[in-house]
């Protein structure tokens, strides 16, 4: 299954609108149109959820590779503030490929880990993932240019994940949420490459997944080791 490159965009759109209250720490609404009631006390900024959806009848997980998209007119700015080191769409499609597969390698692993099947298939006890990364913002992008370039910044910038849970076979939508995430602040300006950008990545990454796997086990989907 494969994300839909021009419905999901809406989407995100009408979430984000929603979110809008709870991202500046106010009251969120609490349904959403398509009838998923928000969840309070969450890790996340913003959860919203079937009304009595049973996730017990789940155990396996089949996550899919997520989209990617960045902050509107990030090229544009980068090539405006970095003038010697151009950004095309080709670096954009790397680094966007690259995003993805460090996603599904941390949050793979994550789950792995906590003890849930991995499948790629659907079926009557699969729970379908469908992540996204928008609003991507690499505030000094590693691509390669002419002569011997360094970009500083004190962070490595920000990333929203949108994700939604279906179950796989019906495309019943479960649940959904919304979280922002900036890297964290050094207080001065620091050497910014592919190295040091990974590293800001996986870091933000690793917490949405700690996040998901606690919050599968609270809704009590089962394991593979039974528990």
């Amino acid at each position: 299954m494969k994300l839909c490159t021009l419905v999901l965009p809406l989407l995100i759109t009408g979430l984000l609108a929603m979110a809008g209250p709870a991202l500046a720490e106010e009251k969120a609404p609490e349904f959403t149109p398509d009838g998923l009631q928000l969840i309070e006390d969450t890790n996340l900024a913003l959860v919203y959820a079937e009304p009595g959806a049973d996730l017990g009848q789940y155990d396996k997980i089949y996550l899919v590779t997520p989209y990617v998209a960045f902050k509107k007119n990030w090229q544009r700015e980068q090539n405006r503030q970095w003038q010697n080191k151009r950004v095309s769409a080709d670096d954009m499609e790397k680094i966007k490929t690259e995003l993805a597969a460090l996603f599904m390698d941390v949050f793979s692993r994550t789950l792995s880990d906590g003890g849930y099947q991995l499948v790629t298939e659907a079926g009557d006890d699969v729970l379908l993932i469908r992540p996204a990364i928008i609003n991507l913002d690499v505030v000094a992008p590693d691509v390669n240019a002419p002569g011997i370039t360094r970009s500083y910044s004190e962070t490595a910038g920000e990333m929203t994940l949108f994700m939604e849970l279906y179950d796989s076979v019906t495309g019943d939508l479960v649940a959904k949420a919304l979280d922002r995430k900036r890297d964290r602040t050094t207080g001065y300006f620091q050497w910014r490459n592919k190295v040091s950008n990974r590293a800001a990545a996986n870091r933000i990454l690793q917490v949405w997944a700690n996040v998901l796997k606690e919050g599968l086990d609270d809704a009590g989907v089962a394991t593979a080791s039974g528990h």
